[in-house]
């Protein structure tokens, strides 16, 4: 009697999606930090403390996206590392945990501004209170992954030389060029 084996499957990178998902709190904290409407770290601008001025909502919705696409770009460096076992499934992994990421980054932002920040009326308008205006923005952290894996394996492919081969002049020939009659 014989024994079926069983195939073994490899094990999903759980840590490509838990990661980059947790690492979304703390982007969220740093969005309300930096953004208008927030502490408003960056600007400083008193006129922009408050989300009762509209010029404030873009400048608050850009933070966040250059935040999104600079951990997108960071992943990216991580998952294009050579020592992946699987670099297929790392890849969906991190895509899917910079999604989950984006959305913890929105959450914990708009947290953030309820705990720390001052009470808001935003009874006139919802974007009176700290908020995103454009959901899109979360979409940028995996694209920007995506991109800029894309990215640099193109480099890798191109900035690699063929199997130790130097390219000069006559590589590209073939070794048969002029021999023999031409059919």
């Amino acid at each position: 009697m014989t024994k079926a084996t069983r195939r073994a499957r490899p094990r999903l990178p759980w840590a490509m999606l838990a990661v980059p998902a947790a690492a979304g709190v703390p982007a969220g904290i740093l969005w309300w930090l930096l953004a208008p409407g927030g502490l408003n770290l960056i600007t400083r601008d008193p006129a922009l403390a408050t989300g009762t001025n509209p010029l404030a909502w873009l400048p608050r919705d850009l933070t966040l996206a250059g935040l999104l696409v600079f951990a997108g770009c960071l992943l990216a460096v991580f998952l294009t590392d050579k020592k992946r076992q699987d670099p297929q499934a790392d890849l969906v992994m991190g895509l899917a945990g910079s999604l989950c990421g984006a959305v913890l980054a929105w959450q914990a932002g708009i947290l953030s501004a309820q705990l720390w920040g001052p009470a808001v009326d935003a009874s006139a308008n919802a974007s009176i209170a700290f908020s995103l205006r454009s959901l899109t923005v979360l979409l940028l952290w995996p694209a920007a992954t995506a991109v800029s894996v894309f990215v640099l394996e193109l480099m890798h492919l191109l900035g690699r030389k063929d199997n130790g081969r130097n390219y000069d002049a006559g590589a590209h020939r073939s070794p048969h060029v002029g021999v023999g009659p031409v059919k």
